[in-house]
């Protein structure tokens, strides 16, 4: 039987565009968008209403959220940042 057409024998650049596709890193989006919402929620939080402190018994609960989602945004781009996804190696091409 013969190969498919489509094979990734016969496109090496196939091959190497899907490996760059594979290293998209979803912990980059989710820490940027955990920063951008913390920042956006904590600053939120340093002008709190008197309502929404009543709301919440006392607790400026914008500004604690906030600084959570900072440290856990920080978090996962410290992860990405000391763990790298590795770029797949193409074999039979050389540099």
């Amino acid at each position: 039987m013969s190969e498919h057409p489509d094979s990734p024998q016969e496109h090496p650049e196939a091959v190497a565009r899907s490996g760059a596709g594979k290293l998209f890193d979803v912990r980059t989006v989710i820490g940027g968008l955990f920063v951008v919402y913390g920042v956006l929620v904590g600053v939120a939080g340093l002008f709190p209403t008197e309502e929404g402190l009543a709301k919440a018994q006392g607790i400026n609960i914008n500004l604690w959220t906030g600084l959570a989602m900072l440290v856990l945004g920080g978090l996962f781009l410290l992860w990405v940042r000391l763990r790298p996804l590795e770029t797949p190696e193409i074999p039979g091409q050389e540099d």
